[in-house]
């Protein structure tokens, strides 16, 4: 009978509060949080800025468009939680057009992998008698039987294709479900079958799937090549900005959604399940901005052929140090005499 006799607030079932309503009854705590975490948004942005101007003029052409989108991931889903934090109203806007960004920083990571090799035809070359295992994650991890696919041109066209549907698709449908929610047809929280979410959302999940397995074999791939590029631990800021900014975000709203946050007026449960996971991300894509500034920001240049290592490395077995030495005395003997003023 008590847990009946209970109230709840009305402002646990009322939408999104506005953002003068949140000023407005900010404590010293809240202020202190919400300047600290503002801060660090706009340093990451600042930051990001400062590498691009950097980027633009020290990095080669072929590198920039890749090296900008990837960089660009954490500030700008860092910038995206800062104005969501700030306008509650506009967090499905926000994390859309974060999702949206992430999709297209997905393609242009397997891009820079691809350029750091040298392009399309260098790849190619180095890789002529290789193949490609496909059994990694997320999708065939648990599939060690599927075949080695060789390395040709049609193969890297589908793992473009691939990586590059995903960033196509995100945006259609991030505009469709735009247009769909100011018909009031779109809401993340209604779950029935009837909802256009319920259909989108796991569609979307299916296309990130399988964007992400091409990129996984990539890695898999060139991880050894362009170890001195320190590409293990660019793929692994990669890695922990799409945990962060989509397996993280989707747990906390869950969790929202089935009242497992509690509501905290002028939050409702599901406002601040998003708030929790906007604050969160604002202090993640921080350290992360600054992480991929160091391992970024230096001069770019060619990695050596592995082709011309091997050859270099077959002469010298054969010839021996002693043919060297030869070598080197027969050069002086023949050669002209100097002749000094």
């Amino acid at each position: 009978m008590d847990l009946l006799n209970q109230t709840i607030d009305p402002s646990c079932r009322q939408p999104p509060p506005l953002a003068i309503d949140i000023i407005l009854q900010l404590d010293v705590f809240g202020i202190i949080l919400y300047t600290a975490l503002t801060f660090m948004a706009v340093v990451s942005m600042l930051v990001y800025i400062e590498e691009c101007i950097y980027i633009y003029w020290k990095v080669p052409s072929s590198k920039k468009s890749a090296i900008i989108w990837v960089n660009g991931a954490a500030p700008v889903i860092g910038t995206m939680s800062c104005l969501g934090m700030w306008i509650p109203k506009a967090t499905m806007c926000t994390d859309m057009t974060s999702a949206t960004y992430f999709a297209i920083v997905v393609f242009k990571f397997l891009i820079l992998m691809i350029e750091e090799c040298g392009g399309d035809e260098a790849f190619l070359r180095r890789s002529a008698k290789k193949t490609f295992k496909i059994s990694t994650g997320p999708c065939c991890c648990c599939c060690p039987c599927l075949p080695m696919v060789p390395i040709t041109r049609r193969s890297l066209f589908m793992l473009k294709l691939g990586a590059f549907q995903f960033a196509i698709l995100k945006i259609v449908f991030t505009i469709l479900s735009i247009i769909l929610w100011t018909n009031g047809n779109f809401d993340v929280a209604d779950m029935q079958i009837t909802g256009a979410s319920i259909w989108i959302n796991p569609f979307v999940g299916v296309l990130t799937i399988i964007a992400l397995w091409p990129v996984s074999i990539m890695f898999m791939h060139v991880r050894n090549t362009l170890r001195s590029l320190k590409i293990i631990p660019k793929y692994a800021m990669y890695q922990l900005v799409l945990i962060f900014s989509q397996l993280q975000s989707a747990i906390i709203n869950i969790l929202a959604m089935n009242g497992t946050i509690a509501c905290a007026p002028p939050y409702s449960s599901q406002a601040r399940g998003y708030l929790m996971s906007q604050q969160l991300l604002i202090l993640e894509m921080f350290i992360i901005t600054l992480v991929t500034r160091l391992l970024y920001r230096r001069q770019y240049e060619p990695i050596p052929d592995d082709d011309v290592n091997k050859e270099q490395k077959m002469v010298i077995s054969s010839d021996g140090p002693v043919n060297c030495v030869k070598e080197q005395m027969l050069g002086e003997l023949f050669s002209e005499p100097k002749v000094t003023v």
